[in-house]
């Protein structure tokens, strides 16, 4: 892979090359394609550039649609992989620290926002997706192995055991992966693929509108509101956004009419009782319909699929983007490896459709309860929810069970066939609202500045990284990730990065850690024989005969070594 330019590179990587300049290690195989050029198409290809892999990049549009907010809502997990190619999403966005719920006129809550670690990003940014899409689109066009074709959809995808055959009016290409992240509207796409799109979509509509209007004390928080005044028996929810622009969301019923509304002056009567007599724009207005559905299958042999082409959400509680964002991570890291031969082919692409269709469960879980609490599908249900909220008025237990969307996070692997448990440290399931599973196995890792490279995640993102926790042998480590070259391999002492770190971990002396390259934890040992095996899992491979230099000590170990 190649390094990003946020930071100083080790000498010891001087193999490496800068994030635009052709790797000494070739891509051995023709371009990837990626069909689809939203946010996740784009952090896919800049993922893959910064791993040497050459894109191309089709889209059916004939240019980017630069209208309305859309995605808006970006978590710091998110930021960090745009923050990591070079794209500074979040010093363009409005950092929100709390999130705060009322019922009616009566506050309910205001949740704050915590880190594991001690990352320089905010826990959420708000950012229109057009805004988002532009900064991409600026490193895109900054590196020659990303090719970005406009005006090409693909209406055929044939594949077999040397690659994927794709084509459409004018063109044919061959590629040895195919990455669909052509959204929502992929729908011949899922039928190219055979694969089914399960799921339900609600009935109400919800009418969105940006506003631009001076709002003060309301720069830094989301603002949930359960049955106002102002949309009696409904939702509204209000995010900030930047240029004092603010996102305004409000449930309206299946019949609702837009253009009735503009035409009988009620659209400025429904934002002059949010804003009051303060003077404002309407820059965009819409009208959407929530889906909740998620394909059967991500992966279909050489084909990966991401983003809304693979599963859609109720947008309560952000997991739409954020959660595409890390199928492109997840997704890039494993061509590239699987590409040069590094892993067992397969079995690794396979752990992408375990890895993501669990996280996409998952969200379709979380969703569909708010969804379930947002409206009810029954009487009983719309009588629970009423009780609910007049008992949280006063009763902070009842608070609890409110639920305006549980925000997102990222996914933890602890089923992974990648991951190795530890007994020491079982998996607890889903934190409460708000907190981070503590680290262990399947977890990423919190964040927080190091010695060298700058931060932990711009660590483990150069491949795979073996910490050694006080009192574990460094050597052993080494020699460790020595054994799985020509995969990029390091070894690190913990406590030498960062006195806070071992503790931050919970690390345990003796202990050594296995991070892949996505920052998720995939092991921790306490005997030197269950590295090998542990990587080796990792990697998706039974064994591993590596063919580079001796091993050496300290910050990096890419050298040959025993097979695993």
């Amino acid at each position: 892979m190649t390094d990003d330019d946020t930071g100083p590179v080790s000498a010891e990587w001087s193999h490496r090359t800068t994030p635009h300049s052709r790797p000494v290690e070739l891509w051995p195989l023709d371009p990837v394609v990626v069909v689809g050029n939203g946010p996740v198409g784009q952090t896919a290809a800049l993922l893959l550039a910064r791993w040497g892999v050459p894109t191309i990049v089709l889209d059916r549009r004939a240019e980017r649609d630069l209208v309305g907010s859309k995605a808006i809502c970006q978590q710091r997990d998110a930021l960090d992989v745009w923050e990591s190619l070079g794209a500074h999403v979040a010093s363009h966005g409005v950092t929100w620290t709390t999130a705060r719920t009322f019922y009616r006129s009566d506050e309910l809550s205001a949740m704050t926002m915590t880190d594991p670690g001690r990352s320089p990003l905010p826990p959420f940014v708000n950012i229109s997706q057009s805004r988002t899409e532009q900064l991409l689109d600026e490193r895109m066009a900054d590196s020659p192995l990303i090719d970005v074709r406009w005006g090409q959809g693909v209406d055929s995808v044939t594949q077999d055991g040397g690659g994927v055959t794709v084509s459409g009016p004018g063109f044919t290409l061959h590629t040895p992966y195919l990455l669909v992240c052509a959204g929502a509207r992929s729908d011949a796409l899922r039928a190219l693929l055979g694969v089914d799109f399960g799921g339900h979509s609600f009935d109400d509509r919800f009418l969105i509108c940006d506003i631009r209007a001076s709002l003060p004390g309301w720069a830094s928080e989301r603002r949930f509101y359960f049955d106002p005044a102002w949309n009696p028996g409904r939702q509204v929810l209000i995010h900030p956004c930047p240029d004092s622009t603010y996102r305004i969301d409000w449930q309206v019923p299946p019949d609702y009419d837009l253009d009735a509304e503009v035409a009988a002056g009620a659209l400025d009567e429904r934002v002059r009782a949010i804003v009051g007599e303060v003077s404002y724009e309407i820059v965009w207005k819409s009208v959407y319909r929530f889906h909740t559905r998620c394909v059967d299958r991500m992966r279909v042999g050489r084909v990966l699929l991401a983003g809304d082409a693979a599963h859609l959400y109720a947008p309560f509680g952000a997991r739409g983007l954020n959660s595409g964002v890390g199928d492109a991570e997840n997704a890039a890291w494993k061509i590239a490896f699987v590409g040069r031969d590094w892993s067992g082919a397969d079995e690794l692409l396979e752990s992408y459709h375990a890895e993501r269709h669990a996280a996409a469960r998952e969200n379709l879980s979380v969703t569909s309860a708010t969804m379930d609490f947002l409206v009810p599908q029954s009487a009983a249900a719309a009588a629970h929810r009423r009780d609910v909220l007049e008992r949280a008025r006063a009763e902070v237990a009842a608070r609890a069970l409110v639920d305006s969307g549980r925000l997102a996070e990222p996914f933890w692997y602890a089923d992974s066939p990648l991951t190795t448990a530890d007994p020491a440290r079982p998996f607890a399931g889903r934190p409460p609202r708000g907190a981070a599973p503590p680290p262990g196995p399947g977890v990423i890792v919190p964040d927080l500045p190091v010695v060298g490279p700058g931060s932990l995640r711009r660590l483990c993102r150069d491949g795979l990284l073996v910490l050694a926790a006080p009192g574990a042998d460094l050597a052993v480590a080494a020699g460790a990730a020595a054994a799985v070259a020509p995969v990029p391999a390091r070894a690190a002492d913990m406590a030498a990065l960062s006195a806070e770190l071992p503790g931050l971990l919970g690390a345990r002396d003796g202990e050594w850690w296995v991070v892949r390259p996505d920052a998720h934890l995939a092991a921790v040992v306490t005997e030197a024989e269950q590295l090998g095996p542990a990587l080796c899992r990792t990697l998706a491979r039974a064994r591993i005969v590596s063919r580079a230099r001796p091993a050496r000590l300290g910050d990096i170990a890419t050298a040959s070594g025993r097979p695993c």
